[in-house]
């Protein structure tokens, strides 16, 4: 793994994540910092790197940025910019995407408590002219 030196977080960057590659347009890295009560992960990509659009059923997740500049956005509303310190509490059943810049590392702990019969639905990959658009 590469990250620039002077990408500097508090927290691991861990293993190319393989087991939800297929979910992602670009390398990212998951570092489990605690799986007992929650999944407490932390999530770093490269630049350019984002998640499809999916929608968390029966349970939510919050994004707490800490590294490098990010977006997140929800289906029908514009891009917001993530950078260290922004918290983002996603509702559950609500359709989103979140992911570095296209030229900034971006590191990101993602939070989820387990609830009987919650899941992800993993969907669409965001468009390249789309992303292209909101990171001009």
């Amino acid at each position: 793994m590469s990250h620039p030196e002077n990408f500097k977080q508090p927290f691991p960057t861990g293993e190319v994540n393989t087991a939800y590659a297929q979910f992602f347009t670009g390398t990212s890295y998951l570092a489990p910092l605690a799986v007992r009560d929650a999944a407490v992960v932390n999530v770093t990509f490269e630049p350019g790197c984002r998640n499809h659009w999916h929608i968390h059923h029966g349970a939510g997740q919050i994004l707490i940025c800490t590294a490098g500049e990010g977006w997140y956005q929800e289906a029908g509303k514009a891009a917001s910019r993530l950078q260290p310190g922004d918290v983002v509490d996603i509702p559950p059943e609500v359709k989103h995407w979140h992911g570095a810049v296209k030229d900034q590392w971006f590191s990101h702990i993602s939070v989820t408590v387990p609830k009987e019969g919650a899941n992800n639905e993993w969907c669409e990959p965001v468009d390249d002219a789309q992303y292209a658009a909101i990171d001009a």
